[in-house]
Parts: structure tokens; sequence; C-alpha cells
């Protein structure tokens, strides 16, 4: 998306299509054929800017040119086109016109505007005699050429004038322009333009934190441009939306100047009305707005008319109902009103909402805007409301919960009831994204005697501050602090487990799983979930969850298998609010079935509700969420998407200073581009490896031992097999990979035996292919013994025993295949190619070379293309009847090289002076003597042979 250069310097994003039709009308001008240009649009879409163009492309014409705008409200006859003609500057005179004034010309501007570009904006709000003018002007046919160019809000603009521009569309005399709102690249190119350097900076951490709020914001504005600059001016939060538009109310305000004049031409009694509505929130009834102004129905409903012909308010989605034309009018319509109205009209609202027994979050709505007013009411409200929205608005939640405890008195009222608050105001906190509040919270109520926690309360307290520290990455202080607390229960667990008990273990399991010493935690946990049976579902199916990950991670398949398949339907039969309550759920049960191989449930558990989560909440756990999905569009033969996943979780990794998580979300994105880019990018990918391992070097952390394997595989794809041996070594605990996790220690033992063959050590490669078949052997994986079966094959091949080679690799490819794993089953057809060959089956080992090719094509696996080519070649010149290239003609040899470089068969002719047909047939015998079926291919046999 490009950002084109406006007038006045300004930018102008995705509007190149009609800057296009613009440049056509100014030039067919310049050759004398005048038109009729019509932008129409919602108010704030651009149509202006187009405008001003428009003149600018005229100028640098030297074509005349003038411009002007309609006055909202205007009495004075042809007021647009008066001043139009005292704008005009460089227009010929008509030929034989002796005309001085405009009043002699008022009606006819084809005659003074002859030759030129006349606009005219805004002219929705024209006086009657205007607009009469300009529907003559748009149905003749002018017998001078010029351009009119007419801006205007269809909504607003008078009937007779949008029939006649349908009218000249259809017949063609007509050009129309409707800019469409921004998406999410034009956003993020604006942001990147001209105005970045003042812009909000949640994107200081690279591009995919820039397109992540680009899409926030744009979905806010819904891709307006006006209101974007409107949301940006008033430091827009997505915490914070819709309740409120931002933090700066003088920047919303300055830049929303177009909007306060739209507001001060409205009557009194309408701007009172709007005011009222704009304290109600969007959407409203009119005979609420009439209770909350105080000006009565009748007068309301006339003042709601007034407003619904201003266009700034329009039907609701339901019957009665009205709403804003955007929620940025309404923001600006509030801080337009005066305090002292806002404060009676919110007290109307409350008592209003209160009668009708509205909703807790709809009486704390108004409720925040009095407080002061009734600490006692005003608390009890706020707390109310906050409880129902916590769920669904954290942010909201957590300000009027700090708002409810500062209503509370200093001394005396109830202090299990502050307690309370403060706990709940705390997780509030933790969930909009605010840890360190909470964590300073949470001290202060921990270290307050007046405070006289309970022995739950002091539960509940250690674990939102262990909480805080996990989500700050602070796995020790997490881990000490629920430790100190579980030394407050007897042991064994009391059953049934109190529900802050239950969360407790719940808390000590994810720091252990976030830390990687999942071992430590799996019998707290096998006793907390026996003892859990009087907790809530979700809880319940937390630690079960948790407890079925330790078992995976200790490689106790038997165990966690039916465990696994058990929370996933407990899961499945929960409520997204349930289900996604604790977030941690969600990913820890997706990372336990990728690495029990079930992808496609895995895939199914971490993408849900993943568009829906709380935007500000950069969780530690969201990574692990988006790194195994990013592992699991990996092995599933989704590359790109892998590597744009992977790019996202480095990005976020940084903000949270996370770098285990960095040099792993470099690995996964090594080993993507290796596949899908090819041996021309191998260099770049060890290069990428060797700077993750110096951001993060190989240690004995979960994030380390996992960040192993991808980059060993990196570094062996790249052709560095000494590299793949060295890295596995040194950060996989040496040869038996102790430090490596046991669901996963087979295939790096394969990965260590084949890079070990390439180095030419014969019997190291067979010691290790026998621990790494003993290792599957003991998990039952089926994906595991795949990797092995192929270590395997690969060492007879090398032995030269072919028939046997070949059986494993076809019992490789078929694990592969059943578990959906396409790159990697191409990849093992390829392999199997040489040994099928060398038991002189060699239609079979070129129908699998076609096979692989296929696949990797529809995978994007250029790695995969590239070594087919190459096995093709190798075939080609193990058999006498198509390995020489000397059967070839001077002419297909010449055509064959440029083919080869990548040159079109039409570049070929043209070079060559020939014609595309006597090119393909050429190129038709080149692929026929040489026994190659593909550019590709026969690119690849012309290098190898010089």
């Amino acid at each position: 998306m490009t950002a084109v250069p406006g007038p006045a310097g300004d930018l102008l994003v995705a509007r190149e299509a009609e800057l296009a039709l613009l440049s056509g009308v100014v030039e067919a001008l310049d050759d004398g054929r005048g038109s009729v240009v019509e932008i129409a649009g919602e108010p704030g879409i651009g149509k202006t800017r187009l405008a001003l163009a428009l003149v600018d492309l005229a100028a640098r014409r030297g074509l005349p040119v003038t411009r002007a705008h309609a006055v909202r409200g205007g009495s004075t006859p042809f007021q647009v086109l008066r001043d139009a003609w005292e704008a005009r500057q460089g227009f010929p005179r008509t030929p034989g016109a002796r005309a001085t004034s405009f009043a002699e010309v008022r009606d006819r501007p084809a005659q003074w505007a002859a030759g030129g570009v006349l606009v005219l904006d805004d002219v929705h709000w024209c006086d009657p005699e205007s607009t009469a003018t300009l529907i003559r002007l748009v149905r003749s046919v002018v017998s001078r050429p010029f351009v009119l160019a007419l801006a205007h809000r269809p909504r607003q603009t008078s009937p007779e004038l949008r029939e006649a521009l349908e009218d000249g569309l259809r017949a063609g005399t007509v050009t129309r322009l409707e800019p469409g709102p921004l998406d999410t690249e034009a956003v993020a190119a604006l942001l990147t333009g001209r105005h970045a350097d003042t812009s909000p900076a949640p994107y200081a951490h690279g591009p995919a934190a820039l397109r992540e709020f680009a899409g926030q914001v744009c979905a806010a504005a819904e891709g307006n441009p006006r209101h974007l600059r409107v949301l940006l001016a008033a430091d827009w939060h997505p915490g914070h939306w819709p309740d409120r538009p931002g933090t700066d109310t003088d920047g919303l305000l300055r830049e929303a100047k177009p909007l306060v004049a739209e507001l001060d031409a409205l009557t009194p009694s309408a701007a009172t009305t709007m005011s009222a509505a704009a304290v109600l929130g969007s959407p409203f009834r009119p005979q609420d707005v009439a209770r909350v102004s105080g000006l009565g129905l009748d007068a309301t409903l006339d003042t709601l008319a007034e407003l619904e012909r201003a266009d700034l308010v329009r039907q609701a989605d339901w019957s009665g109902g009205l709403r804003f034309r955007h929620p940025v009018v309404g923001h600006v319509a509030y801080e337009r009103a005066g305090l002292s109205f806002r404060l009676r009209a919110h007290q109307r609202a409350l008592e209003l909402v209160t009668a009708r027994g509205g909703r807790a979050g709809e009486r704390a709505r108004h409720a925040e805007h009095l407080w002061g007013t009734d600490p006692a009411g005003t608390a009890r409200t706020l707390a109310e409301g906050a409880a129902e929205v916590a769920a669904r608005a954290p942010a909201t939640a957590a300000r009027w919960f700090r708002l409810a405890l500062e209503s509370l008195p200093g001394q005396g009222g109830d202090p299990a009831a502050r307690t309370a608050l403060e706990l709940a105001c705390c997780r509030a906190l933790i969930a909009s994204g605010q840890p360190e509040e909470a964590r300073s919270r949470a001290h202060e109520l921990l270290a307050d005697p007046g405070a006289d926690l309970t022995e739950s309360q002091s539960l509940q307290a250690h674990t939102v501050w262990a909480d805080a520290e996990r989500q700050l990455g602070r796995y020790q202080e997490a881990t000490a602090v629920v430790g100190a607390a579980l030394a407050l229960l007897p042991r064994p667990l009391p059953d049934p487990l109190p529900a802050e008990a239950v969360r407790l273990a719940i808390e000590y399991g994810l720091v252990h799983t976030l830390r990687g010493t999942h071992d430590q935690a799996r019998t707290l946990l096998r006793e907390a979930s026996r003892a859990a049976g009087a907790a809530d579902r979700a809880d319940r199916t937390v630690l079960r969850v948790l407890s079925a990950l330790c078992a995976v991670h200790a490689g106790d398949v038997d165990e966690a298998g039916p465990e696994v398949t058990h929370c996933a339907r407990l899961l499945d039969a929960l409520p997204d609010p349930m289900a996604g309550r604790t977030p941690e759920t969600l990913a820890l049960l997706g990372c336990a079935e990728l690495y029990l191989e079930r992808f496609a449930d895995a895939a199914r558990h971490l993408g849900r509700g993943l568009e829906t989560t709380a935007p500000d909440a950069r969780r530690p756990i969201l990574m692990h969420r988006l790194l195994a999905l990013a592992m699991v569009e990996q092995w599933t033969g989704r590359l790109d998407t892998s590597e744009r996943r992977a790019r996202e979780v480095e990005t976020l990794a940084r903000s949270v200073g996370a770098e285990g998580a960095v040099t792993l979300a470099r690995a996964m994105r090594a080993t993507a581009l290796v596949w899908s880019r090819g041996q021309g990018y191998a260099a770049e990918a060890v290069a990428l490896v060797e700077e993750a391992t110096t951001v993060a070097p190989p240690g004995r952390t979960w994030w380390a031992t996992s960040a192993t394997g991808l980059l060993a595989q990196a570094r062996l794809l790249a052709g560095d097999a000494a590299g793949c041996r060295r890295t596995l070594l040194e950060g996989g605990g040496g040869e038996g990979l102790s430090l490596v996790r046991p669901f996963s220690r087979p295939f790096l033992l394969a990965l260590l035996a084949m890079a070990t063959l390439e180095c030419g050590d014969h019997d190291e490669a067979h010691r290790l292919v026998q621990a790494a078949e003993m290792a599957a052997g003991r998990l039952g994986l089926p994906v595991q013994e795949a990797y092995v079966q192929e270590a395997r094959a690969r060492l007879h091949a090398a032995d030269g025993e072919h028939d046997m080679a070949g059986k494993l690799f076809a019992l490789a490819a078929r694990g592969f295949r059943s578990a959906g794993m396409p790159v990697q089953y191409a990849w093992t057809l390829a392999a199997c190619a040489p040994s099928l060959a060398a038991t002189e089956d060699r239609a079979e080992a070129l129908r699998r070379l076609d096979v692989a090719e296929a696949v990797a094509r529809s995978s994007g696996a250029q790695l995969v293309r590239e070594r087919v080519a190459d096995l093709r070649v190798e075939l080609s010149e193990s058999d006498p009847a198509t390995r020489s290239l000397g059967t070839l003609s001077d002419r297909e040899r010449e055509i064959a090289e440029l083919a080869a470089e990548g040159l079109r068969t039409r570049d070929i002719a043209e070079r060559l002076f020939l014609s595309p047909r006597t090119v393909e047939t050429h190129l038709f015998r080149v692929y026929r003597k040489l026994g190659v079926s593909s550019r590709l291919t026969l690119a690849a046999l012309l290098r190898r042979t010089g």
C-alpha cells in the first residue's frame, strides 16, 4: 500500500484508483473534452482531499481552476457560485461577453468557467438557487468544455440533484468517485507516513505491532480517515474503546473541528438533545433522551428530527432506537457539553436506568461520573458494574474497581469488603495488561496489618501476587511466592479443596509450566486434581489440563493420551466466556495436543477465541499459544503463515523482555524460511540462527531446549551438518540429549544421527539411530517413529542396502502423510527416489518425485522442489539414454540455457528473433532428449553439468 503525496504535502492512502480517474478527467479537458465529476461519500471519508487533489492536478497542467464550498444554512441565493466567481483566476473571457458582475452570469457558470475546472464542495448545503443551477448544468450538454466537480454527502443532498447525477452516470456524462473506508494496510501506511512522529507508539517494537495497532484503530474508526485522525489525536487506546475515545480531550476537540462546527450550527434545543444523547450513550431511545434533557417528549422528537436531517444521528438496528453517525460524534458532543449539564444528566440517567432495572454495567457507566456525590452508593454501583464487565472489558472493570475503593471510607467500614474489592481490582488489572500495579496492590494488601486477612484472603492475595510476577516474566519470584503460600496449606491437601487453594494450585502449575520445570509440579497437581471435586467446572478442567501436560512432558503417553482426550471434551463443552476465563487453559491443552501429534485438535484449541483476546493483555501465555500455533502451521505445511506468526511472537516477546521466546521464534522463522525459500536462502537462515543464539545462548531452560531442535534442523537443511551436530550436542545435553523432553527426543536423536552420517561417522550414526528407536518405542507416537524410520532408511541407503531403505522410506512417508505433514512427506518421498532407482524401479522413483514436487508446490516448499530437481538430474545422469547434452543441437542448447536463466518464452523469442511457437517446439525437444519435465529441472541439470 503506497501513500501518495496529496495537495499541500498531505498524504492520500488507498486512493490510487480515484487519483487515476481524476488524472484522466484533467487530461481529457486538455484535449477539449469536459465532464461532470461527482465525489460522494460519508462525512470525513476524504471527499475534500480528493477535490483538492483535482485542483492540484489542474493547476499543474496550467489549467484555470476555481474552488468554493457551500455554507451550511446559508440564505444568500447563488452563494457557492458567487464565491467561485470571485475566486476565479486565469479563466479566459468568453468571446462577445461583456459581463463585469456576477449578477449577469450567476446562472451560467459554464460560460465564465469554460476551458477550466470548477470545484464545488459541500454542495449538499447549497441554497435552492445554486442547486437548481447545478441540476441544469448536470443535465445539459455544455457547448464549451469545462469540468464541473461536485463533492457532497448523498444523505443530505437534495433528491433532485441526486436524481440528475444518477441519470448522468447512466448516460456516461458523469464520472462518480465514491472513496471507501481505509483497510488495515492503508492505515498502517498512514501511520508510517508523514505523521508517524506524532502518532501513538504502541508499535515501537516492530511492523507486526504496527499492523496489529493499525487493525484495531482502523476497526474503531470504521476506516474513516477523519475519525482515524481524531482518535489518534485523542491518544486512543483499544482497552478503553468504545467507552472512551482516548485520554487527550484537547487533542480530540482540536482535530474534530469539522464535527464541532456541525454541532455549533444546531439550534439550542437540538444541541441540548445531542448532549443528553451523548450522556446516555449510543444507541439510545427518544423517551430516555427526553427524560435526561428535560425538554419533554414532543420537543425532543422535533429536535431529533433536526439531528437526523443533519445526519448526526441515524436509525439504530432495533425499532424505535437511534444511534450516532459514528461513536466519535457522540464523544465530541459529550466533551462539548458543559460539566454542570453532564452531572445533572448522568444523575437523571442513573435514576432512569435504576428504575427500570438496568444492568449493573449500565448503571456504573453513569455512577463513575457522579463519584464523590454519594460515596457509599457509588462504590456499590461501581463494584457491581465492574464485576459484570470484568470478563469482556477488564480495563473498564479495573477503573471502576479503583473508583469504588477510593469511594470507601478510610477508617471503619467493612475490611473484608475492601479486601475483596482489592483482590478483584488486582485480577482486572492483570487481565487488562497492568500487572505492575496489580503486584504493588497485592504487596500493600499483604503488608497492611489493618487488613486482618483471613486464611482464604491471604491465599488469594498470594495467588494474585504470583500471577502478576508471572505476567511480568519473573518466574523465579513467582515460584517463591507460590511456595510461601503453599506452606500455609496442610499436607496432604484437604478434600474437598477450597476454591482459593484450587486457584493457588493452578498458579503453581502455570509457573512451573512456563519455567519448564513440569516434573516439580506433577505430584501436587495430581493431588489437587483429586481433591478439587467441589471446585467449579472451569477450574477443575484447568487442573486436569495442567496435570496432563506434565504427563506429556514426562513422556508418560499412556497416562497423558486419555487424559488429554477427556480434557478436550470438557473444554469443548464449555461456552467461550467460561473456557476463556483462565486464558491459559486453551494454550496448555493445545500444547499437549501438539506434543501428542494431534495437530488438528491443537490448531482448533490454540486458535479458539484468539481474535477476541484482549489486545492490551500481553501475557507470556499468549506467547506459548502463538508459538504452538506457529509450530502446528509449520508442520502442517502452512509455511508462510508460520513464518508470519513467528515474527508476531518475536515482537511480542521483545515487548515483555522474554529473550528465550525471541530465540525460539527466530528458530521457527529460520526453519520455515529454509523450507519455503530453498538453498538460495540458506546463508541468510544460518545467519538468523547464529543471531538468535547470540541473543539467548543455549541453556537448560525450556525455551532454550525447545529452540535447540529447530536451530539444528535449520542448520542441517541449510547444508551445515557439522553445525547441526554442534547445536544438538551443546544445547541438548550431550550425546544422549538428556535436556530434551521425551516427546521430541526420538526426532532429535534421528536428526543427530543424520547429521553424523553426513559428517562421515557411520558407526556413531548407527548407535544414535538405535537410541532413537528405543526412545520412540517407549512413546508410541507415529510422527516420532516416522522420523526414526527415515534416519534408519538413510543409514541403509548409505550402506548400499537400497531395498530395505526403500521400504523404510515408504513407511516413514506414510507416517508423515497420515499425520498431515505434507512438507516432510514430500521430502521423504524425494529421499526415497535414489534407492528405488538403484533397485531397478526407475519408473516408480520418477513417479514419487512427481508426487513430491506436486505436494511441495502446493505447500510452497521451494527447498523440496529444488531437491526433486537435483534428484531428477542425478537419475538422468545415471541413464545413458538421457544423460548426454551432446545430443542437443546448437539452437536447442542456446534456448535451453536461456530458459534455465529464467527467461520466459516470449523473452527468448525476442532475443533470438524467433516466434514463441518455435521456441516452445525446441524446448519440447530439449525436455524429451534430456528426460526432464520442467524448466526448474532443466536448470538443475545444466547447473550440475556446467
